[in-house]
């Protein structure tokens, strides 16, 4: 995405109690379902400014940020220190360019109906992933379109928890699941939403 989406929503990004709820539900559920140590080396995709990685920061030793949202990053920038781990932040869209360095673990929050192959994407997750890495990824359930009221390069409307899993386990994941993580509520409806766990041999 060369377009920045969240240009004008960056500054603003964390005022929405809901979006923030939504992220501390996401964060308490991967904490229950993922075995996270104080020498692990996460990556954040689709970090945003934060609110998942901050909540997940306590629990490991290092954090790299990657989104391609320039606002989204310099809000991430502003609180970087204030962080309870390492936090490196790359600028980076990973559907179209590689990143450098392997992971224990990759997290990520409402950033895949962003991401037009999923396919391709968790292939990308494998490669980047030591051997016993893990992933967490949480995102929509299948929707009917009106999640999203403005444009923000949305490819999917939510996603088949059963799909979902196929393309994980396509990829290489063994073990996967996916369980309930939270709820969105919105003025015009309630959106499950879900985490994808698993790993790599």
């Amino acid at each position: 995405m060369s377009k920045d989406f969240f240009k004008h929503k960056a500054a603003v990004y964390e005022s929405d109690d809901n979006r923030v709820s939504n992220v501390d539900n996401i964060a308490n559920t991967i904490i229950e379902n993922i075995k996270l140590d104080r020498a692990m080396h996460l990556m954040d995709f689709g970090s945003g400014t934060g609110l998942l990685l901050e909540r997940i920061a306590p629990f490991v030793n290092k954090i790299t940020a990657v989104d391609t949202s320039a606002a989204m990053n310099e809000q991430l920038a502003q609180k970087q220190a204030r962080i309870a781990c390492d936090v490196e932040i790359v600028p980076v869209d990973l559907s179209v360019s590689a990143i450098s360095g392997k992971f224990d673990g990759i997290i990520s929050s409402m950033t895949m109906h962003h991401v037009q192959d999923i396919a391709a994407m968790f292939v990308t997750f494998y490669t980047l992933l030591n051997s016993g890495g893990v992933i967490a990824i949480s995102d929509l359930d299948t929707e009917d379109g009106s999640f999203h009221t403005e444009d923000t390069g949305v490819y999917h409307m939510g996603f088949d928890r059963q799909a979902i899993a196929v393309a994980a386990e396509q990829a290489g994941f063994q073990d996967v699941e996916v369980v309930d993580a939270s709820v969105v509520h919105k003025p015009h409806g309630q959106y499950p939403v879900f985490l994808l766990t698993a790993k790599k041999k």
